[in-house]
């Protein structure tokens, strides 16, 4: 059996914390820290929506997501965009969305900001983790202040990666693994257990349907984990 470079097992989590309240002045924000990976998620209300809504009586639920200088090996370049960087700020925001009745925040907008300090894998993952406790919190503040008419939040929500390195299913990917992987995926997943989204891929390698079903299962056993440790930090429970 495959050992891990930082001993856990197979279908273990990195050790996860959510510190809530992480900036002030903002409607929502934490810190969530997977293992060495760390971001700063923060949720923004403003007024207005895109274009594309306006006089819909719908809001929007949105997310933007960017890597510091020095949050990986080499520097970033301040300000660099890329594809990968709007093709996970697409996952983010249609993750956050789905959990989201939108005919409920009204002619409002909710900007989820997700900025990696520092990066070892899974920051999308962990940026829709974090993201939605801050939205969550945003929608607290909208409830309390009688913004909405009931809480726009439907379920909890929660990503988590999984990959196959070497010839076994690890949960929740370190940079290290997730470079050595052979296939990869990330699962994003409700509370009752629905998928939201499911992104797999192989490299130089092909895998069976059931080995596909495996990383599905450990990916969910993990996103429980994960959805524990929100519930823990939130005190505006769900009816």
């Amino acid at each position: 059996m495959m050992k891990r470079t930082d001993g856990r097992r197979p279908d273990q989590l990195r050790p996860v914390k959510i510190t809530k309240d992480y900036l002030k002045d903002v409607e929502g924000s934490v810190l969530i820290e997977l293992g060495h990976t760390r971001l700063i998620c923060s949720a923004t209300l403003q007024d207005g929506v895109p274009p594309f809504l306006k006089g819909s009586r719908q809001g929007w639920v949105t997310a933007e997501y960017g890597m510091l200088p020095r949050s990986s090996i080499h520097r970033i370049p301040r300000w660099k965009d890329s594809g990968r960087t709007f093709e996970i700020q697409r996952l983010i925001g249609r993750s956050l969305r789905a959990v989201t009745d939108l005919s409920q925040l009204g002619d409002h907008t909710i900007i989820i900001d997700c900025d990696v300090v520092q990066a070892d894998g899974g920051t999308r993952t962990a940026a829709i983790t974090g993201g939605f406790v801050a939205l969550y919190d945003a929608a607290q503040k909208m409830s309390v202040q009688g913004m909405v008419d009931k809480f726009p939040i439907s379920h909890f929500l929660a990503a988590v990666s999984c990959g196959i390195v070497g010839d076994q299913i690890f949960l929740d990917l370190n940079y290290e693994e997730d470079s050595n992987a052979s296939a990869d995926m990330n699962v994003v997943l409700t509370d009752d257990g629905k998928i939201v989204e499911v992104q797999c891929s192989a490299e130089g390698y092909t895998f069976a349907v059931d080995e596909l079903d495996k990383m599905i299962r450990v990916a969910q056993s993990g996103i429980e984990e994960l959805i524990e440790v929100q519930r823990g930090c939130i005190s505006f429970e769900l009816a």
